[in-house]
């Protein structure tokens, strides 16, 4: 499966961005997608993942409350909510794929990867 994030860009403190990962070239809902974060100088770090269908969800703690994960099956997309961003939430951003049933929270458990976008918050 080949994976495409897009909606990042500038945002001010307060503001809300949806980030959007599509998927080609496998059954997607055969997939758990999950969504990380890198920021420079710092290892990648789980933001949020969702289950096959959709049904379980699960987020990192430095996001929870603020983000929401959610995707069309029927689009072969999977979607980043984010709002009440904080500067601390700049970093590039990336929806990754594993094959399976259990959402994971290392990024070490995903076999696809998109190429990322980035969000930057400013103050």
């Amino acid at each position: 499966v080949q994976l495409q994030a897009s909606g990042g860009g500038l945002v001010q403190t307060g503001g809300s961005l949806r980030l959007s990962c599509a998927a080609s070239g496998g059954p997607f809902s055969y997939y758990v997608v999950g969504w990380f974060r890198q920021a420079p100088g710092k290892e990648r770090e789980f933001a949020a993942a969702i289950s096959r269908g959709g049904g379980s969800t699960n987020y990192g703690d430095s996001v929870k409350g603020r983000f929401t994960v959610s995707r069309d099956n029927a689009e072969n997309r999977v979607y980043l909510q984010m709002n009440s961003l904080k500067p601390e939430d700049t970093a590039n951003y990336y929806c990754a794929a594993r094959l399976g049933y259990t959402i994971n929270l290392d990024p070490r458990a995903y076999e696809y990867w998109g190429q990322g976008t980035q969000v930057t918050v400013s103050s």
